[in-house]
């Protein structure tokens, strides 16, 4: 039997939430995925999209999953419980004042510097003209979703401190339903088509802002912009946000940094290695939105009201809580994208354009990327122990550790295994920056693990072999995959899923496991 932390409304209930919302985003973003691979392949114009909208999409993680709701969801809880009504409101006020100028400008001055962005972020470019100026092209087109998806990111903080988590988590579909009608319907009429993707992207964010804003309108918390720039610059809460911000960009989306330099190494191996890593990194984003996002979405808020409570042992408890659902959730799905890769790869992108080869170097890269899924996941938990705390100095250490590191392994591990190895150097420094922020936390006495740590791994890992003796007794042969038709390839993997699924469960269940031990508030 596990620790219960069970006391009344199930936080649990609030993760299964947003997750919920995250799996329908996810499963459009691989039927998004599906047509574009159908309609476009994995060649020069698709490599130049990825790199057009990977700044962007960058800034869209680090935002809207990162850096500012960790930055902005401490200090407004603490207007909140401390302040009252009135500064909390200005505070919303000037912060989207103050962001709004901020990330304008910077989208101006990306659309202006496109040339410039393109060559820092795909060198390789520069050996052949005509992808270089289609990058360039799409960068325009792509660039002011940073302005979108800065202030989708202001108001879904809002709306997390205000345990309002259903929007948020609802809006990315905004974005993957946009891109999958732009693509199956309107690329006829673009020269070259592929700005048709290009578009949607813009469609996609501007939606997406919109249905945030009529959120915060009908919990009357529809932030007033002010053109006193100079008084939102000014303000105490706002500079805290910006100082807090700092080691947040680094601390929480250091993966992210990570493949915005991964492509600029990748740029330098053959053509389609951009997109075999991107297609690689869209699989192993499903478990990390569903699980990492979600779990830490929720707990933020309530870590920043126990340390405003002054309770140290609810916080604890709560890392722990959240600590063992991680391990609980990540591990099978880890371990599950590492032995179907070949099978989820051929069955979701087999299909048009998109050959052969491209399954078998894609499935390396997501090989390599789920060594450090659990990793990734992790960070996004650990991390927010320190943010709630309003604690700048200990991940930005780790942080450049990690960032660092990636690199160095990038140099070590890019000859021999190619876009393998790109993937693979994430994944090791993502386990590095977990373990790195786990040590902190202990050292600084915020986190005490809760008894019964041993027999719960023991009682994983019996189940994760339970779990990889199905798919494995299940799985064919790699000729199986790439020659059967689709419809007997998507049968065959989804029982294979629900049989390991079901065999995992069954065999924690055996082992003692209860949802109810989960539950936490």
């Amino acid at each position: 039997m596990q620790p219960s932390y069970n006391s009344g409304m199930s936080l649990l209930r609030s993760v299964a939430t947003v997750s919920g919302f995250t799996f329908l985003s996810r499963v459009l973003g691989f039927v998004r995925d599906f047509v574009i691979a159908r309609s476009f392949g994995a060649d020069a114009a698709t490599d130049a999209f990825f790199v057009a909208f990977k700044l962007p999409n960058l800034l869209r993680r680090m935002f809207a999953e990162g850096a500012f709701s960790q930055a902005f969801v401490p200090l407004l809880g603490e207007y909140r419980k401390q302040r009252g009504t009135e500064e909390t409101r200005l505070l919303i006020n000037r912060t989207g004042t103050a962001l709004g100028a901020v990330v304008l400008l910077v989208a101006l001055l990306g659309i202006w510097g496109a040339p410039a962005i393109v060559t820092i972020s795909a060198p390789g470019f520069l050996e052949t003209p005509e992808k270089f100026e289609l990058a360039v092209t799409l960068t325009r087109i792509t660039f002011f979703y940073i302005f979108f998806m800065s202030m989708v990111a202001f108001a879904a903080g809002i709306l997390n401190t205000w345990s309002k988590f259903s929007v948020p988590a609802f809006t990315p579909v905004l974005l993957n339903v946009s891109l999958i009608l732009m693509a199956a319907f309107t690329q006829s009429w673009f020269d070259p088509p592929v700005k048709a993707l290009a578009w949607g992207v813009i469609i996609g964010g501007l939606l997406q802002l919109g249905l945030q804003f009529y959120a915060l309108h009908k919990i009357d918390l529809l932030p007033r912009f002010s053109l006193n720039l100079k008084a939102c610059w000014q303000d105490p809460g706002v500079k805290r946000i910006g100082l807090l911000m700092i080691p947040a960009l680094l601390g929480v989306s250091v993966s992210q940094i990570s493949l915005l330099l991964n492509t600029v190494f990748a740029s330098f191996l053959e053509s389609g290695s951009i997109s075999w890593l991107y297609y690689a990194d869209r699989l192993m984003e499903f478990p990390a939105g569903m699980l990492g996002v979600a779990i830490g979405t929720v707990i933020l808020p309530s870590l920043t009201r126990h340390h405003h409570g002054g309770d140290k042992e609810a916080y604890s408890g709560l890392l722990d809580w959240g600590l063992r659902l991680c391990f609980l959730l990540t591990l099978p799905a880890a371990l599950g994208l590492a032995i179907l890769a070949v099978p989820l790869i051929s069955t979701l992108f087999m299909h048009g354009a998109f050959t052969a080869h491209d399954v078998s170097e894609t499935s390396h890269a997501l090989i390599a990327y789920s060594v450090g899924l659990s990793g990734l996941i992790l960070v996004k938990v650990l991390a927010p122990g320190f943010y709630a705390r309003q604690n700048l100095k200990t991940p930005v250490k780790i942080a450049l550790i990690a960032l660092v590191s990636t690199q160095l392994m990038n140099l070590a591990f890019i000859g021999p295994l190619k876009q393998a190895g790109l993937a693979l150097s994430i994944g090791i420094a993502a386990c590095l920056n977990a373990a790195l922020l786990y040590r902190g936390l202990r050292q600084a006495a915020i986190y005490e693990p809760m008894p019964g740590w041993m027999p719960f791994l023991t009682k994983l890992g019996i189940a994760l072999a339970v779990m990889a003796a199905v798919l494995l007794g299940g799985y064919q042969n790699d000729q199986f995959w790439l020659e059967a038709p689709l419809a007997e390839r998507v049968l065959w993997l989804g029982g294979l899923i629900c049989s390991a699924g079901v065999a995992y469960g069954l065999t924690l269940f055996i082992l003692g496991f209860r949802p109810r031990d989960f539950r936490k508030t």
